[in-house]
C-alpha cells in the first residue's frame, strides 16, 4: 500500500523539521520527506494542507484494564480511543488482575494488541511479583520477552535494601526503573492535596512531602548505584528542582507529567467534584506553574495521558471512597496544544514531549519520522474549536473533569504502520485496524 501525505506542515522534532513538506509512505515504511513529492496514479493521496504532520504520539502510562478488569475497558476499546487520540505507542502498566510479572503476561498484551490493530502496546512489567515489594520479578527473562521497564506503580517496597538491590539487578541489564515517588506512611488514607481545599471540605490530606520524600530517597539511591529511574507523574515543585539538581550532578534520571496536572489543580475539586480524584492528587496553582516551567525547560522529559478509564459507578461515590484517575487519552494532544497556545511552551517542544522524548525514555525506535522507520504519524488540524463531550468519547470510561472544554487542535487522521487507522471523514469518522 502506498500513500502520500500531501501538502502538511511536518513538525518532527526529532530532526528538527518545522515546515511543509511531503512525506511518501509505501510497504508501511516512510520513504521520502521532500518539499514536494510526485507519484503516479494509484497512490493515495491525504491532502494536508491546514494540518500538522506529525510523529504518532508515545503515550508513556496508560491502563487498559485487561485483564482483569474487563467490565471498565479492553485493550480493544482503549486502543480505538488510542487511535482516535492520534497515539501509535502505549505504555500499559503491571497492575493488571492477574499482576504482569512474567513472561506469559507480557505475551498476553502484546498478543490482545496485535489482535485489535490500532497502536503498538509495550508493557511496563512489575518489578516485584505480585507487586508484593519483597521478591524481585526475572528482569532478563522479562526484557527478553519485551517489556521496556520495570516499575512497582503504587505498591510499597518493603525494605529500603530491597530497593537498592532492585536497582543493583535493573542496572545490570541495562533496564529503567519507573518509579511512582510515594511515602506511604504519609499519604495514607489521604485524597486529596493537603491544603486549603482540603481543609475546607473535610477531606483528608496528601502532603507534598508524601512525594518529595520519596523523591530525594531515590535520587540518593540511583547516584549510589547507577540505574536508569524514570520518575513518574511528579506534582510538586519541590521535586522539579529536586530532579534538576540531580541532572546538574549527573544521576541519569528522567520524568513525566500527567497532562491534567498542568491544567487543573486543588481548586477544582471544590463541591466534590470526583472526576478531579487522581492519586497523585491535584496540587496547588504554584505547583502547577512550576510543573509548566519544568516541561517548557526540559526538566520534565514527557508529558502522558495517565490514562485509567473506570465505569460510572467509580465515580458516583463520596470523594474519599471514589476510585482515583482520569479518562484520558483524547485530551493529551488537545492540552497540549493549548498549553503552546497560551506561550507556555513553543509548540516544536510540545510535540517533542509528546513523541521523541517518551520514545528516548523507553529506548524504542518510534517518535520520529526517519526515512526508513515505520510510518506511525499523527496529522491533527491546530485551528478548529470544538466542543470536547464525555459522552462522545471513544474510551469505555467516560470520566473526564474536562467535559464541556472547548479546544482548537483535533486530530483528523492517525496512520499507524504505513495504513491509516483513523480518519474523521465529512459526515461520520473511521476506524480501520490492522488486520
Amino acid at each position: 500500500m502506498s500513500l502520500l501525505i500531501k501538502g502538511g506542515h511536518v513538525i518532527d522534532p526529532a530532526n528538527g523539521i518545522d515546515e511543509p513538506n511531503d512525506i511518501f509512505i509505501d510497504d508501511g515504511k516512510i520513504l521520502e520527506l521532500d518539499k514536494k513529492i510526485d507519484k503516479a496514479d494509484g497512490v493515495e493521496v491525504i491532502d494536508a494542507k491546514g494540518l500538522c504532520v506529525i510523529p504518532g504520539i508515545v503515550d508513556i502510562a496508560a491502563r487498559f484494564r485487561e485483564p482483569g478488569e474487563e467490565n471498565k475497558a479492553t485493550i480493544e476499546s482503549e486502543s480505538r480511543a488510542a487511535a482516535a487520540s492520534g497515539i501509535t505507542t502505549v505504555c500499559n502498566l503491571p497492575d493488571t488482575d492477574p499482576i504482569i510479572d512474567t513472561t506469559a503476561g507480557v505475551e498476553l498484551i502484546r498478543q490482545q494488541s496485535k489482535r485489535a490493530g490500532y497502536c503498538n502496546v509495550y508493557v511496563i512489567a512489575a518489578l516485584t511479583a505480585g507487586l508484593n515489594g519483597e521478591q524481585l520479578t526475572s528482569m532478563a527473562e522479562l526484557k527478553e520477552a519485551g517489556c521496556v521497564g520495570l516499575t512497582n506503580v503504587h505498591k510499597p517496597i518493603a525494605s529500603t535494601l530491597i530497593l537498592r538491590r532492585s536497582f543493583e539487578y535493573a542496572s545490570s541489564h541495562n533496564l529503567t526503573v519507573f518509579f511512582q515517588p510515594i511515602d506511604h506512611s504519609l499519604s495514607d488514607g489521604g485524597c486529596v492535596h493537603e491544603g486549603e481545599y482540603s481543609t475546607r471540605l473535610g477531606l483528608s490530606g496528601i502532603p507534598r512531602a508524601a512525594e518529595t520524600t520519596s523523591v530525594a530517597q531515590i535520587l540518593a539511591l540511583a547516584q549510589e548505584v547507577g540505574v536508569r529511574i524514570h520518575f513518574c507523574r511528579l506534582s510538586t515543585m519541590q521535586s522539579v528542582n529536586m530532579i534538576e539538581w540531580a541532572r546538574y550532578e549527573g544521576v541519569k534520571v528522567t520524568a513525566d507529567v500527567a497532562a491534567h496536572q498542568l491544567f487543573l489543580t486543588d481548586a477544582d475539586i471544590t463541591g466534590f467534584n470526583t472526576m478531579c480524584h487522581t492519586i497523585p492528587p491535584l496540587r496547588t496553582r504554584d505547583d502547577k506553574l512550576r510543573l509548566i516551567e519544568g516541561v517548557e525547560s526540559g526538566v520534565i522529559d514527557a508529558v502522558c495521558s495517565d490514562h485509567q478509564p473506570h465505569n460510572a459507578d467509580a465515580k458516583y461515590a463520596p470523594f474519599p471512597a471514589s476510585e482515583p484517575g482520569i479518562s484520558s487519552l483524547e485530551t493529551l494532544l488537545p492540552l497540549m496544544m493549548e498549553l503552546s497556545k497560551q506561550g507556555a511552551i513553543g509548540r516544536i517542544d510540545a510535540i517533542r514531549r509528546l513523541t521523541s522524548q517518551p520514545a528516548e525514555i523507553l529506548n524504542i525506535n518510534a517518535g520520529k519520522l526517519d526515512k526508513g522507520m515505520t510510518a506511525d504519524v499523527c496529522i491533527f488540524n491546530p485551528d478548529t474549536k470544538w466542543r470536547f463531550k464525555n459522552k462522545e468519547m471513544h474510551s469505555a470510561g467516560n470520566n473526564s473533569p474536562f467535559n464541556d472544554w472547548e479546544f482548537s487542535s483535533k486530530i483528523i487522521y492517525t496512520i499507524f504502520k504505513g495504513k491509516v487507522v483513523y480518519n474523521t471523514g465529512k459526515k461520520s469518522e473511521h476506524f480501520t485496524p490492522i488486520q
